[in-house]
């Protein structure tokens, strides 16, 4: 272990990985604030004054798109209207009220579900109501009366997902998929033991894999599709990119009585104005970054909370080109004890995306299951691929730990 001192340490065994990274990742230059590690180049930097900000560079109309959004978004929904019959909310803002604005989250858990089987394979128990638990229901509808489901005895896999914020996400969508399979080459030249693999999945309507990019698990390519698979899966609410129900406890047959029967959102404009609030909030305001800066690249966290990401050429002067820092590369690791056990998409039980780290300070739950409360148990919680740099961050000077640690208090 190197000794301490009052300067800079930098863990001998992280060799010219460390000098790179310090190089790519710290703050303060034009390299780091506008160049990814794709060789993409920013003609701009996104910026935020405050949380629930509009994205700069908005035209009027997408401007006016996104305040009719807004009302999508907030809107309770009803039997009649569509909910459920089962569901985890009756809107969009019963997960991401607050804090700290419209988009953000509640820290609200939900709860996936499967069967590890003796040969390893995972079923996600769709028979029986899973891979995710609906925990409310409509309750009594047209003398039906609906009930929330459970786990089933079956699942032996049981995970704990936290609700994120929704910040920033118009630009993660706009960034194209050749820059993440950059940065899982640049990680591999560079670290092949920590390097991260991008998570092929569907695109509904497209041909060819998507790299994945939202969720835990990476197991959505667009924007848009992840809000449909929130519309369904939380809501209840079917679409044209989601047209299929929920089967309570995996029941169809009681869809008979389901008392919003067909499309909910038959041509999917709903979908579209929520889409339309999402795509343009701003991403979360930043502060002076500090030494600590230098600190999180050389123990190797900017490794995997990659800085920068600059968006592809966008007919949108709002997305076209434009640098933002979301300190992650969106791609898979192996986080042994740390994963949840759920096949989902590409990921496997131990994969995990990296969690963007953008607006991390105003969590008050932090991984996926919520289990940390404050930013340090969090990364000492890290292990698989993240085990080196948990270890590095334990063997920091108290000093340097406190350097570190607001440093990603100013995110």
């Amino acid at each position: 272990m190197p000794a301490r001192s009052g300067s800079l340490r930098v863990p001998m065994r992280l060799g010219a990985l460390a000098s790179l990274t310090l190089a790519v990742a710290a703050c303060g230059g034009p390299s780091a604030d506008l160049t990814d590690l794709a060789g993409n180049t920013g003609k701009r930097e996104a910026v935020s004054k405050e949380y629930g900000d509009l994205l700069q560079g908005t035209t009027a109309e997408e401007t006016a798109r996104h305040t009719i959004g807004r009302t999508e978004f907030v809107r309770v929904r009803t039997p009649a209207t569509g909910l459920g019959p089962v569901m985890t909310g009756a809107a969009c803002l019963f997960c991401h009220d607050a804090p700290p604005a419209e988009g953000g989250t509640n820290q609200r858990l939900e709860t996936r579900f499967g069967r590890r089987n003796e040969d390893g394979s995972f079923d996600p128990l769709l028979s029986l109501g899973g891979p995710m638990l609906q925990d409310q229901s409509v309750g009594s509808v047209n003398g039906v009366t609906w009930t929330p489901e459970k786990v089933p005895a079956e699942a032996n896999v049981v995970a704990q997902r936290r609700t994120t914020p929704l910040f920033g996400l118009g630009l993660v969508d706009a960034t194209a998929d050749a820059t993440f399979l950059a940065i899982a080459a640049w990680q591999k030249a560079h670290d092949p033991a920590a390097t991260g693999r991008p998570a092929m999945v569907p695109e509904i309507g497209a041909s060819a894999l998507r790299v994945g990019r939202f969720g835990w698990k990476a197991a959505l390519p667009t924007l848009l599709q992840f809000n449909a698979d929130a519309f369904l899966n939380e809501v209840g609410i079917t679409t044209p990119r989601f047209p299929d129900e929920n089967c309570p406890q995996g029941n169809c047959a009681s869809l008979a009585q389901n008392p919003s029967p067909g499309v909910n959102d038959p041509d999917g404009s709903a979908l579209a104005q929520v889409n339309d609030f999402v795509r343009f909030l701003g991403p979360p305001p930043r502060g002076a970054p500090g030494s600590g800066s230098a600190m999180f690249a050389a123990i190797g966290c900017s490794f995997c909370h990659v800085q920068t990401l600059v968006t592809a050429p966008n007919a949108s002067g709002a997305f076209d080109r434009v640098a933002y820092h979301p300190f992650s590369d969106f791609l898979l690791h192996d986080m042994g004890s740390l994963g949840d056990g759920i096949d989902q998409g590409d990921a496997k039980g131990a994969e995990m995306r990296t969690q963007p780290l953008w607006g991390v300070a105003q969590q008050t739950r932090l991984l996926h299951d919520g289990r940390a409360r404050t930013v340090a148990d969090a990364i000492l919680a890290h292990d698989g691929q993240g085990k080196r740099a948990r270890d590095r961050f334990a063997a920091l000077s108290d000093s340097e730990r406190r350097a570190l640690l607001a440093f990603l208090d100013t995110l």
